[in-house]
């Protein structure tokens, strides 16, 4: 086989006129670290808006209230749904590192038009072109770090991204705490604009694209030149994504007929349930917890502290995954978090009713990205990214739902069946995530044989 040429640079097309021989070693680390980045500015976007929402209902201007809060948190999500689904295509048309690119650009100028909204009508356009940002750049930053860090390591990976998007959680808190009181809600937006200006020209300079992708599309030696970069295994047909609208579909369908079809249907009602909880709680934890009789400051407070409780989450469930498996750790933690939520309804002292949350955040956030890095178990290579991507935009129908139905019942004064139905909620995601690991797809082995 002629020698693969070597990389201008991190995500360059190799050209014929190259020079021959190995190519510069590159450390797979900085792939991670570049979707960190992403996935923290995601986390900040999307809770932004429950932090500075009590401030944005006081408002009349805008023209903010209970139920049209739910319906504007929905149109995000919704926006979200769309950008999960359409990202796979365009990833087969563009590659995934302009489609990261293209997503961050999307939803820090959707940001900006919140920013700059005279009303809630604009303000809600604003969420929604968000939205399809922040839909379309999460898998498609699991799929690539996933690749990166193939085999054992991939719920370890997906548990290191994930700390990202509570440390962006976490920000968006504190900018509610110190910006909104005394510059108003609208800064705090602007500064959602920030990964227009400070992460695309890294992921520009630095992110290389997908060995898989670019085998998919006919460019075998920079498939292989970047893998051998890398230190990846060398890519196979078989565990290339497939490309083109109609063969995405086409191993869609397969999802629901090959060894995976079992535990397709499951796989998608936990992710529902997951991101349901993930939403719904981010949306709209502070007002519920304001109407439980807890003060603005410290109910805006509780989203700090979930937040912090998911890093610790993710960075354990990670590493207990690796040792039992994804699915049996997503279903304790799914259960786990309903204890928890059942017991935000009950009033408790401050500083225990703080424990339990960050508890609650503990297993919460990490029970759904478990649900993800329980897909190499349920499909053979072909279709993991389409397992995984079909994962998400499905899910994305629970993240449409928990806003929208947080809004419902806050609108009708009952927070305490908030709670009740988001306790249901992770028994439901138990229940599905579980059976769904019980029929793993045989082993694959075609590049299993492969040293790395």
């Amino acid at each position: 086989m002629t020698t693969a040429p070597a990389l201008s640079g991190p995500g360059a097309a190799a050209t014929p006129a190259a020079a021959p021989g190995p190519a510069r070693r590159r450390n797979p680390l900085v792939v991670l670290a570049l979707c960190w980045l992403v996935v923290l500015f995601d986390g900040m976007d999307v809770n932004v808006y429950g932090a500075v929402m009590p401030r944005m209902l006081a408002d009349p201007g805008l023209g903010l209230t209970p139920a049209t809060a739910g319906t504007v948190g929905s149109w995000t999500t919704f926006g979200m749904l769309i950008g999960a689904l359409a990202a796979g295509n365009l990833t087969d048309w563009t590659g995934r590192r302009p489609v990261i690119t293209g997503c961050t650009l999307l939803f820090s100028a959707g940001s900006a038009l919140c920013a700059a909204a005279p009303g809630i009508e604009a303000f809600g356009l604003g969420r929604f072109i968000a939205g399809l940002g922040l839909g379309g750049v999460m898998p498609t930053c699991l799929s690539t770090v996933m690749e990166f860090a193939p085999g054992a390591r991939a719920a370890l990976t997906a548990g290191a991204l994930m700390t990202s998007y509570h440390v962006g959680g976490m920000l968006a808190t504190v900018l509610g705490l110190t910006l909104a009181p005394d510059s108003g809600w609208r800064l705090v937006f602007w500064a959602g604009a920030l990964p227009a200006l400070v992460a695309v020209p890294l992921l520009l300079r630095l992110l290389p694209e997908s060995p898989a992708v670019l085998l998919a599309k006919g460019r075998t030696a920079e498939a292989e030149a970047l893998a051998r970069a890398y230190g990846l295994r060398p890519p196979h047909a078989t565990t290339a994504p497939a490309a083109g609208a109609r063969a995405r579909w086409e191993t869609a369908v397969s999802l629901l007929r090959g060894p995976g079809r079992r535990s397709t249907p499951l796989l998608w009602a936990a992710s529902f349930c997951g991101l349901l909880l993930v939403y719904g709680v981010s949306t709209w934890l502070p007002q519920l917890m304001r109407a439980a009789g807890y003060g603005p400051a410290s109910s805006v407070s509780f989203l700090l502290v979930i937040n912090a409780g998911g890093i610790a989450g993710m960075l354990l469930a990670g590493r207990v995954a690796t040792r039992f498996g994804a699915a049996r750790v997503s279903a304790v933690w799914f259960l786990l978090t309903a204890a928890g939520a059942l017991l935000l309804a009950v009033p408790l002292p401050l500083p225990v009713t703080y424990v339990v949350v960050a508890i609650t955040g503990v297993w919460l956030f990490s029970a759904q990205v478990m649900v993800y890095a329980t897909v190499p178990a349920l499909y053979p290579a072909p279709q993991r990214a389409a397992g995984l991507g079909w994962a998400t935009g499905i899910g994305r129908l629970g993240a449409v739902v928990g806003p929208a139905l947080g809004g419902a019942v806050v609108a009708r004064g009952a927070h305490q069946w908030a709670f009740a139905t988001f306790a249901a909620a992770g028994l439901l995601g138990a229940l599905t995530i579980h059976l769904a690991g019980r029929t793993p797809c045989p082993s694959d082995t075609s590049t299993s044989s492969t040293p790395r």
